[in-house]
């Protein structure tokens, strides 16, 4: 591994200024896009979508536990498999507890293709206490893009969809796959 260029401490001052003016504009960008996203349209979700989980079965309404708002997971683990995918592993650890998320009206849930029966074990394995269902045999996964058809093949993906409730009417606000989840922690899968 080569070493970065040595220099005088004031030129390393002025190349951090440099950067520093790059790093700003980035924030400033980063900050409109994020306005941009906030002001995205939503979709009205008009199928009853049906889940597995630790209390048995559960609409997609039944995930908000209530709140306003859900984030969704989209944790690759296909119904053939017999472990959840390793990068959707590592980004999972980094979900810290859910109090936080509730206390401002948002449920925080995760969902995979395979069978509850497949996910259980793993989870337990793993240690997580987070909400997780299974979306087998449904479409849900196929509908948010994060179970695609490749070659005559169903591939998982990884993703983050989000969604708001007003009263029992839900609308699908944001999606986001693969790099798409970089800005929400230090790992992607």
């Amino acid at each position: 591994m080569s070493l970065p260029e040595i220099v005088s401490r004031a030129e390393w001052r002025a190349a951090r200024e440099e950067l520093l003016a790059k790093e700003k504009a980035v924030t400033r960008a980063r900050d409109a896009l994020n306005a941009e996203r906030r002001r995205l349209p939503m979709v009205l979700i008009d199928r009853v979508y049906v889940f597995e989980g630790g209390d048995g079965r559960a609409t997609l309404l039944d995930l908000f536990q209530g709140r306003r708002q859900l984030v969704v997971f989209h944790f690759m683990f296909a119904p053939e498999w017999d472990a959840g995918c390793r990068g959707c592993s590592a980004w999972l650890d980094q979900v810290g507890h859910l109090a936080h998320l509730e206390a401002r009206g948002t449920s925080f849930a995760v969902v995979s293709r395979a069978p509850y029966t497949r996910i259980l074990p793993f989870k337990a394995r793993m240690g997580w206490t987070v909400p997780w269902y299974s979306s087998y045999p449904g479409v849900f996964n196929e509908d948010f893009d994060v179970t695609v058809e490749c070659e005559g093949e169903l591939v998982e993906r990884s993703g983050v969809s989000c969604f708001l409730r007003d009263g029992e009417r839900v609308f699908h606000t944001y999606s986001a796959c693969a790099r798409g989840l970089e800005g929400l922690g230090s790992t992607t899968s």
